[in-house]
């Protein structure tokens, strides 16, 4: 999805408190589904003659200034025009949201982005970006069935890219800054999951998920490529994968997007094998477990639990390992949220997150013809990895606390900034969607 700025750490208070200022305006900008036939008319709709300086609800688009400092991407910025479209009954429908920026290594680029929302059960998006310095990105993705009213639901996404400021900081619980190696991964994957729904609450899903993956020097000089920190590393020459997993999904939550009570429940199994022509053979298992407990008309408690092993994690190559830290929980691509450290901070064969938030509404108004909601969420996140399956689960976990703000623009669309902090300082993530 969208993001300002992903697994970054804004020390500077000018930086967070212009982050804080556009919270708002950010979270317009994501939207769910309209038809592909509506991008020609994207631009039909604006009322032109009306256009007041003055007045910003009668802008035909709204424009953002970008400033992120990644410690990953280091400093960027830039501005981004973002062209909204509503359905006749008042939500975001479709979302054009192109910017120019110019970042201290990678140099200048920019990004097209588009997001269609047809209706709460289908959306999709298309997105293209790419700087002067090896950095290349098409990401295209689909999903339907998400209220899974019909038999079926399919999500797939199709991705091509080179990032060059990847991190690894070698593999363990208690990997140090100081074996911080940056590399170029380069990738290409078709992942597309199949749904069958037996019940509006029940689910049986396949995964599978060709992959294509080559690394090689990154684009910051100042650090080690990981191949000479770590030469023996499994993957160092990429490889291929072919990935099936079995997913069994239980959910209860009254909203898909907006949950504020009931769960979402899953439990996993996937292989990958030589013998499917992948590059190496390992399985994982585990589970994944978020529960909402509403609080009279403000307050929702939200909860939200990942564990994952890898029983023969010595034969898996590092960039498909399990790993802990960033804004968001993904069991697909193995990451939980931790938002005290950057994104895949500590990565080894197991993994064990759990996370709670307090999602507390502070008011509501009327943005850019948008019904808008600002919440803040005080949270606590706790994890760790592990190399063995019978290693202690609660010895040596990493905690972070910290500071939630959220946008929200009914009935689809979060907007976020959270502040952590951890053992390593102080951490913040801009982004859409909540973590879990």
């Amino acid at each position: 999805m969208l993001s300002i700025q992903r697994g970054g750490r804004l020390i500077n208070q000018t930086h967070l408190l212009v982050a804080i200022g556009l919270l708002l305006a950010v979270s317009m900008l994501y939207a769910r589904p309209v038809g592909a036939s509506q991008f020609a008319d994207l631009f039909n709709g604006f009322n032109l003659s009306g256009f007041s300086l003055t007045n910003p609800t009668d802008w035909p688009f709204i424009p953002i200034p970008e400033v992120a400092t990644d410690p990953n991407g280091g400093t960027t910025y830039g501005a981004l025009a973002v062209f909204l479209q509503h359905a006749p009954d008042g939500h975001i429908a479709s979302i054009f949201a192109p910017d120019i920026t110019n970042n201290a290594t990678l140099g200048p680029g920019g990004t097209f982005r588009y997001l269609s929302y047809p209706s709460s059960d289908t959306h999709w998006y298309a997105l293209a970006s790419a700087t002067t310095t090896k950095s290349r990105k098409v990401d295209l993705y689909y999903s339907t069935g998400r209220e899974r009213q019909k038999w079926w639901s399919f999500d797939g996404e199709l991705l091509w890219e080179h990032d060059p400021t990847e991190r690894f900081y070698g593999i363990g619980n208690g990997t140090s800054t100081r074996g911080q190696t940056n590399y170029d991964l380069k990738q290409m994957y078709l992942e597309t999951v199949l749904g069958l729904n037996l019940s509006e609450q029940f689910q049986i899903a396949w995964e599978m998920r060709p992959r294509y993956v080559r690394i090689s020097q990154g684009a910051f000089g100042a650090l080690p490529f990981t191949g000479v920190l770590f030469p023996h590393v499994k993957g160092l020459s990429g490889g291929s994968e072919f990935f099936n997993e079995l997913v069994a999904k239980y959910d209860t939550r009254d909203h898909v997007d907006l949950p504020t009570q009931g769960g979402f429940y899953r439990l996993f199994a996937g292989v990958e094998d030589r013998a499917l022509g992948s590059s190496f053979s390992y399985t994982r298992f585990g589970t994944e477990l978020s529960h909402y407990f509403p609080f009279g008309q403000r307050f929702v408690l939200a909860t939200h639990a990942l564990i994952e092993y890898m029983p023969a994690g010595g034969e898996a190559p590092f960039w498909s390992l399990a790993r802990l830290g960033g804004e968001s929980s993904d069991f697909f691509v193995d990451r939980t949220t931790q938002r005290g450290y950057g994104t895949a901070r500590f990565t080894d064969n197991n993994l064990e997150g759990f996370n709670a938030e307090l999602r507390t509404k502070i008011f509501t108004a009327k943005i850019f013809n948008t019904e808008g909601t600002l919440e803040l969420a005080p949270f606590f996140d706790v994890g760790k990895v592990t190399n063995s399956v019978t290693a202690n689960p609660i010895n040596k976990l990493h905690p972070a606390g910290g500071l939630g703000f959220r946008a929200i623009a009914e009935p689809f669309v979060v907007g976020f900034l959270d502040i952590g902090y951890a053992s390593e300082g102080v951490s913040i993530f801009t982004g859409v969607d909540y973590p879990f």
